[in-house]
C-alpha cells in the first residue's frame, strides 16, 4: 500500500521520537471511523514503548483536520440512537487514549483545525501552530454539539472562551488561540517544522521517566483540593523520583557539570 492510501502515516525518526501523521489530505484530513480506530490502535501501541520521549501529531496537506468526513456524516444521518451512541463512544475512547498516553504529545498544526480536529489539538501536551491556522467549533451550525471533545477543549481554552466559540460557531485565529493559552507557540508556516524539532529536542534532553512523571503529575493534581492528602502525595512523588536511578543521575550530572547519561544513549 502506498503512503497516499494510508489513513495514518506513522514514522520513527529515532528511538526516542515517533511521528503520527493524519494522511487524508484530499479531504483535509477529516476523520471517520477508520481514522478513529487507527489512531486508537496507534496510541495504544506507542503508549507501551518505554523508549519514547516525544510523539509528534501532525497532518499532511494544507489542513490539520477539518472535523468529520462528509461521507461518514452522511452515513450517520441514518443511524439509530443506539448506533449513534456506539459511534460517539469510539471517538470518546480515542480521545481518552491520546489524552492518557504517558508520552508527551507535540501537536503540529497548519491550515484548518475544525470541530473534532480541535479535540485532537486539545489533547496535545505542547501545541505549536502556524500563524495562519484557523480554528472553529462548528457543530452548532449543523444543529449538533461538540460533545465528546468538550472536556479537552474546555480544559485547553478555558470555560469562558469555550462557551463563546461553541455557541457562536465562529472561526477564530491562531493569534486568538495563543492568547487563550490553547496554543503554546506561534510561528510562520515556513518555520513550523523547525519549531517542532526544537521542542522535540528539548523534550529528548530531559529525564525520560521525569517527562512521564511530570505529565501524570499535572493530570493528577489539576482541580484537586490542596489538602493534607495531596500534600503528602506530592511529597511522596518527589521522594520517589529523587531516590530513583534517574533522579540520582540527574542531580549528579548537574553537580558535576556534565551531560546526564540519558542524553548519550
Amino acid at each position: 500500500m502506498s503512503t497516499a492510501e494510508k489513513t495514518l502515516d506513522i514514522r520513527r525518526p529515532s528511538k526516542w521520537v515517533a511521528e503520527v501523521w493524519l494522511n487524508r489530505p484530499d479531504v483535509r484530513n477529516a476523520f471517520n471511523d477508520n481514522v478513529i480506530a487507527e489512531l486508537t490502535e496507534a496510541f495504544q501501541t506507542l503508549s507501551k514503548d518505554n523508549d519514547l520521549r516525544a510523539i509528534v501529531l501532525g497532518a499532511h496537506g494544507k489542513a490539520f483536520c477539518a472535523g468529520a468526513d462528509l461521507n461518514w456524516m452522511r452515513a450517520m444521518s441514518g443511524y439509530s440512537w443506539e448506533e449513534n451512541r456506539a459511534d460517539a463512544q469510539k471517538l470518546a475512547d480515542m480521545l481518552w487514549t491520546l489524552d492518557q498516553c504517558p508520552v508527551p504529545i507535540v501537536g503540529r498544526l497548519q491550515g484548518d483545525c475544525y470541530a473534532g480536529g480541535m479535540g485532537l489539538a486539545s489533547v496535545c501536551d505542547v501545541l505549536i501552530a502556524a500563524d495562519n491556522v484557523t480554528f472553529c467549533l462548528s457543530e452548532a451550525r449543523l444543529g449538533l454539539l461538540p460533545g465528546t471533545i468538550s472536556p479537552y477543549v474546555v480544559r485547553a481554552m478555558g470555560a469562558q472562551a469555550a462557551k463563546r466559540y461553541m455557541v457562536t460557531a465562529e472561526r477564530f485565529s491562531a493569534t486568538q488561540a495563543h492568547a487563550m493559552g490553547m496554543v503554546h507557540e506561534l510561528c510562520t508556516p515556513e518555520s513550523l517544522d523547525a519549531k517542532v524539532a526544537e521542542i522535540v529536542n528539548t523534550l529528548c534532553g530531559n529525564g525520560p521517566q521525569a517527562l512521564r512523571a511530570c505529565k501524570r503529575l499535572v493530570q493528577d493534581v489539576t482541580d484537586r483540593v490542596i489538602d493534607e492528602t495531596l500534600r503528602a502525595e506530592t511529597a511522596r512523588r518527589i521522594a520517589d523520583i529523587r531516590a530513583s536511578d534517574e533522579g540520582k543521575e540527574g542531580l549528579a550530572s548537574f553537580l558535576q557539570k556534565r551531560p546526564a547519561s540519558w542524553t548519550q544513549t
